[in-house]
Order: structure tokens, then sequence, then C-alpha cells
């Protein structure tokens, strides 16, 4: 099998990423995933130029648009409205990130579809929502995800300008609630036999990311304070430098259980009956100078000598801080299917290597079957596939 949902058919109206990506994971899963495109193309293909790739390529879009096949159509002509809907006619699964608006004014709205295909799951990803004085607004994931959902300001020391986002973090994230929620409607539809629109917003899922945040809040009335790395109440929750100057976590969040396990491997036994630190309380109330403290004694050794101190204590929860480079040298990551060949067509078993959607199926594996589609490269395919169905 080419996974899952090999056999469903789906339609994408998808620009830059949100879309494209939940139409990517679809393909990833065996999909048969028609991507509309107008003349100019998806303004996703940009993204390569726009990064200063100068070898032809364009990683962020061969990432969400493997495994589709491009269809050219000019949307602003009755035929090509004509095309994009028949193509509907008998697709499984719509899925778009084009404002609300703009749909309805291209006669792609779900009213319209769902009145013609009663079995269509229509996907549809907003910047902010259906309904609300923002509903048609436009949004990129930085905005409705990052800033207006709250995850910068969380993420922004006191003091300290706001950090900021890394390509397509909210849009991969909302691509895959998408993919999720069309799975759902598609397993609904066995039972009802009918189809139905399934949502999610770049805003939803940025305040659904912070979470634990925002329902301690609702709940409570108080916001959980920012850490501030020199002053966090638990020092065994906190990054750290060796010797070397590579950073890692500790993650000692249950502070009885990870305390004794820490005290060990610093070789502070002492600690533990120190009256400073020899409960939470007390660690908290002098945070600032245990982590001193830590500070000098990691400073002492490198990451590989601490890790190899680390992996003697089952109790002390840690990882390293990677770069990009050091998460394409993990082995563990390779180990984990962090990375599949994708096929380029240039001869057999050949392909380059990608990162994967980040779920398995190990009954119904996945595998993609090629790169993403040239610009309107199978126009001429789809469009006679059309042609054979209609009645004669």
């Amino acid at each position: 099998m080419a996974g899952p949902v090999e056999g469903i058919k789906v339609v994408e109206l998808g620009v830059w990423v949100a879309g494209p990506a939940a139409g990517g994971i679809l393909a990833d899963w065996g999909a048969d995933v028609v991507k509309i495109e107008p003349p100019t193309g998806d303004p996703g293909r940009l993204f390569g130029r726009m990064l200063g790739c100068d070898l032809g390529v364009n990683p962020p879009f061969e990432m969400d648009n493997r495994s589709k096949r491009s269809v050219v159509l000019d949307l602003t002509t009755d035929e090509g409205r004509r095309t994009a809907l028949e193509l509907l006619d008998s697709a499984d699964v719509f899925v778009t990130n084009i404002r609300p608006g703009a749909l309805q004014r291209l006669g792609l709205d779900y009213e319209t579809l769902a009145t013609r295909n009663p079995r269509l799951v229509y996907g549809l990803i907003t910047g902010y929502g259906e309904t609300g004085p923002d509903a048609d607004r436009a949004a990129y994931d930085v905005a409705a995800f990052w800033s207006r959902g709250g995850i910068a300001h969380l993420l922004t020391r006191p003091g300290d300008t706001p950090p900021f986002q890394r390509g397509g973090m909210g849009d991969h994230s909302a691509g895959m609630t998408l993919a999720a929620a069309v799975c759902a409607a598609l397993l609904a539809r066995e039972r009802t036999g009918t189809g139905q629109l399934v949502t999610t917003s770049l805003y939803r899922q940025g305040a659904y990311t912070v979470s634990f945040d925002l329902n301690t809040y609702l709940l409570t009335g108080q916001p959980i304070a920012i850490g501030e790395r020199s002053t966090m109440g638990n020092p065994c929750m906190n990054n750290y430098a060796a010797g070397d100057g590579r950073r890692f976590w500790i993650v000692g969040l249950e502070v009885d259980r990870h305390w004794p396990a820490l005290c060990r491997v610093v070789g502070r036994p002492e600690w533990l009956t120190d009256p400073r630190y020899a409960d939470a309380r007390s660690r908290a109330v002098n945070a600032a100078q245990l982590i001193g403290e830590l500070d000098e004694i990691f400073a002492t050794k490198s990451l590989e000598d601490w890790s190899e101190l680390f992996a003697g204590e089952p109790d002390f929860f840690w990882s390293q801080i990677n770069s990009v480079e050091d998460i394409v040298a993990d082995e563990q990551f390779h180990a984990a299917g962090g990375i599949i060949d994708v096929p380029d067509g240039s001869a057999p078993g050949a392909g380059v290597a990608m990162v994967a959607t980040p779920a398995d199926f190990h009954g119904t594996p996945w595998s993609p079957r090629s790169r993403a589609p040239e610009l309107g490269q199978h126009t001429a395919e789809v469009l006679a596939e059309l042609a054979a169905r209609r009645p004669t």
C-alpha cells in the first residue's frame, strides 16, 4: 500500500504553507492530491528565491508538495471554475487555506460544493476563524499563531524583545490538525454517508499550543510567570552550558525524585542535607546561588564527558540542545524515522533525503512517491482523466 488513505482523492487549493502542508501530509499518507494552481503558481514556489537558494531548489516547497499532481487553472475565468467544480464533484476531500470571502466569490464555498457533492469533506484553514470581526482578515502564522496566539509573548524574557518565529511553525501544526480532522470526517462519512465542513485556524492553533498557560489563566485568573534562567524556582528544570560551550537542558520536573540524582551526578551529595537546598522551597528561595554553583560545575567538563556521567543516573533526565546540523547528524533522529528518501525520477531507486511528516502506520506504511511537481506538470493528465469520466 502507498499508505492508510490510499484511494482517497483530494483537491487542494492552497497557498504558501498551511493549506499545502495539510495536503502534503495526506499525500504522504497515500492520497491522490491534485493541487490547483493559478497560472503564476502557488506563491510558495518563491520560497527558494526568498531564502537565497542559488542551487535551483526550493526546500520549503518540496517539503509540503511532494507526491502531489499540479494542475494550472485560471479561476478568474468561467472555464477554470467549471473545471475546478468538475474535479471537486468526484473528490473525497477539498483542502484550502484561501480566505472564505474569496472562496465564496469563486463559488468554491462549502455550501455550494456540498450541494453538488454531499460526500465531500471540506477542510478549511483560516487565520482567525470563520466568524467575528477579523474572520476575513489576511494572516500568516507569524501574525495569527505566533503573535496574536500568545506564543511570542510567553517566550519573551522580561526586558527583552520578542523572538522571531522559524518558518512555517504554526502552518505545519495547523496542517497536521486539519489532516487529522479530515481523517476523522472521512471516518464519520463511513457511518453517515455524508461529508462535512472541518476547520481550524492559525489563531486557535497558537492558543492551543500555549493552552498549558491559557487554561491555567482561565481556571485560576493567574498567569504563569515567564521563567528567567538565572532564577528558575526549580533549578532541576533549567538549561546549562558545558565547558565546551554546548548547552543542554535538565528536565527534573519531579523535584523530590530528580534532585538527589542531580546532586550525585555533579558530585555534591552534601547538598542533600544543606539547609539552603534541602527541600524544594529552600532551593527556590536560593535558586540564583544554586544555579550559579551549577554553572561553575558544569563548566568544568565537556558535554561528552557530562553525558557519560548523566548516563549512570537513571533518574537524571536531560537533553542536549541541538542545532539543525546536530539534528541531521543525530543517529537517533534517523532511527526514529525522521528522514525519508523521496524519489526524484533521475534513476530507478534514486532519491533525495527530506524530513518525514511525523506519523507512521505500521500496518499500512506510507512512502513518498515523487518530488514536488513543476507548475502545471499534470494539467493534461488530469484533464484527460476528467474527460474520460464524462458521459458520452
